[in-house]
């Protein structure tokens, strides 16, 4: 989130730090469900900052499609995250993304998965649209 470290490498991994604020727990002094969806909108956009830095925020033309998320095991204040962000499939019209939560210094303690659908959106026109060869090409990179 801010200060996060967004990178993206050759193993088709982008990778950005999430920082686990207080607001974010719930009674029981877990992170609640509802923010994990937080997390991975914050990754969409660290996403898309990082690979087209010339295009900001609102210039992402696509919606939230469908998400899910699978918890596998709590997180807490104490606990330093990294949200890894992969492409599961590009079609006409929509991406998909694939996220891990993992902790910052031991990728193979996964605190969740999930995934989302995008699908590509002309506001102005207010239909769908096909994915950009430009998005495409982009989207490729992180292919699984």
């Amino acid at each position: 989130m801010k200060g996060a470290k967004k990178t993206m490498d050759a193993q088709k991994v982008f990778t950005t730090d999430i920082d686990v604020r207080f607001r974010d727990l719930d009674a029981m002094g877990h992170v609640n469900n509802a923010v994990f969806f937080t997390y991975f909108e914050q990754g969409r956009l660290d996403f898309f900052n990082s690979a087209s830095p010339d295009v900001k925020f609102p210039g992402f033309d696509f919606i939230l499609a469908h998400i899910n998320c699978d918890y596998l095991k709590p997180v807490t204040i104490d606990d330093h995250l990294t949200l890894q962000i992969q492409i599961g499939k590009i079609g006409r019209k929509s991406f998909n993304f694939n996220y891990t939560i993992v902790d910052r210094a031991d990728a193979k303690s996964i605190y969740a998965t999930g995934a989302s659908v995008q699908v590509c959106f002309d506001y102005q026109q207010n239909k769908t649209v096909q994915v950009s060869g430009e998005l495409k090409d982009l989207l490729h990179q992180y292919l699984v």
